[in-house]
Order: C-alpha cells, then structure tokens, then sequence
C-alpha cells in the first residue's frame, strides 16, 4: 500500500508540474475511490499534500521566470479570506460528519466535472479572446475580476481541494490571454501554495488530516512535480490535457454513481 501511495504522489506531481492541472482533481479522488479514505479526510491531507508539492513547482517555475506575482497577489486577496470563512462553515457543521461527508463527495464530483469543462474549452476560450481583442479587461475592472475570481477560488478549494489547477488556470486564460501556457502554469501553482497552505491548516484544526498518508504521498509527488515543472514546456500540452479530460471524466462518474 505504502508504494502504491508513492507511485500515486509522483505521477499526480508530474502532471502539476506539467500544467498546472491534476493535484486535487486526482489525488482527492483516487483516495476516495481506490484508497477508501473518507472524503473530508481525503481532502484535509490532499490539501495539505498539495501545499508541500506545489511550493517545489513554484521554485522550479520561478527559476524559469514564469511567475506572475502581481497576479498571484491579486489572486491571494481573495482566495484566503474565502478560505478562512469556508474553514469556519466546515467547523460550524463538521467536516467528518457522514452527512457533510456525503456533500463533501458530491462537492469534488462537481468540481471534477468543472475542471472537465475547463480543460476542453480552453483553447475554444483562448481563441474567441485573441479574436476580440477589446472584450480583454484592463485596470480597475481586471483587478476586481481577479480577485474575485481567488474568491470563488478560496471557497471551492477549502471545501472539495479542487479548483486551483484547470479551474484557476482557466480564469488566467480569460483575464490574462497574453500569457502563456508556461506562464499560466507557473503562476497559477504558486498563488495556490498560500492559499492550500491555509486550507490545510483549517482542516488541521478540523482534525480531517492523515499525517502518516501525506508523508508517504510527498515523498512521490515533490521529484515529480519537479520534474514536471521543468520539462512544461517539452511535452504536448494538447496531448495531456485530453488525457486529463478523460480520467477527470470517469472519475465524476464514479464520485456520483
């Protein structure tokens, strides 16, 4: 069991380090589903596995300059008030209440299927922007769409521990279509790591981490994502995303059925 962890943390740290997508989308499921873990469990520690894993992204993306930290500061003023009032709702009604548990389920098969829909149309949203050139925001109203959208963000994240990848990049790409995938990946990693890094410190509070199943997952996921991080700009994006797709499909499917 302790290898199949393993192997589960280093393949999902490629991906991250790839694109951005896949932390939360996969790691939360696949415990859920293969591993039996219960799901406020499974997302307490895929949130504080992904806030470990995704500070090694955010090293090896920085060292390639594809880090927006304007943006990841617009992102983080509000996402993390989000998340702390999302922590408070989860204390309120119980995270490892079998009910809220249950909704907790229903929760990261929907956030599945939004990463879904984000990874298939991207390219369809990408390029309706770069032929509209004067749909883009600028100023005043880019700043207060952005950190909205970490709003949106910061609540999905704490509840499910997915949205911060294809959902978080996908609002990059409609707010920010001149940058690219690299630069997309990157900044989207690193605003993710304070944001995850105060969800998990919530659901410790909760009690919902497993501290013996994250170290076994970090040490898979930290070579990998690095990994990963490095060889971004190698690998077909086009090819990994309509692999994403697929597995994320089948694992909403699961989550609900």
């Amino acid at each position: 069991m302790t290898l199949s962890y393993i192997v589960c943390g280093f393949g999902v740290g490629i991906l991250v380090g790839l694109t951005g997508v896949g932390g939360g989308s996969l790691m939360t499921p696949l415990l859920t589903l293969l591993f039996n873990v219960v799901p406020g469990v499974a997302v307490g520690t895929d949130l504080a596995f992904a806030s470990v894993t995704k500070v090694a992204g955010t090293v090896a993306h920085r060292y390639r300059g594809t880090v927006h930290w304007d943006i990841v500061r617009r992102l983080c003023m509000g996402a993390l008030p989000a998340a702390i009032v999302a922590t408070l709702f989860l204390k309120r009604f119980g995270a490892l209440n079998p009910e809220i548990g249950q909704i907790i389920r229903y929760s990261i098969a929907g956030s599945v299927a939004l990463t879904v829909i984000a990874l298939l149309f991207r390219g369809r949203m990408q390029a309706w922007l770069a032929a509209h050139p004067e749909k883009h925001l600028q100023g005043t109203p880019l700043v207060a769409a952005t950190i909205a959208s970490g709003v949106v963000l910061g609540a999905l994240v704490t509840v499910s521990s997915i949205g911060a990848g294809a959902v978080g990049a996908t609002l990059l790409v409609l707010l920010y279509p001149k940058l690219s995938p690299a630069e997309i990946a990157g900044t989207d990693i690193a605003y993710a790591v304070p944001l995850t890094a105060i969800a998990a410190f919530g659901h410790w509070w909760l009690g919902s981490i497993n501290w013996e199943l994250l170290g076994t997952l970090l040490i898979g996921s930290v070579p990998g994502i690095t990994i990963g991080s490095l060889a971004a700009r190698r690998v077909p994006e086009k090819f990994l995303r309509g692999l994403l797709a697929l597995t994320l499909t089948t694992v909403a499917v699961k989550l609900v059925f």
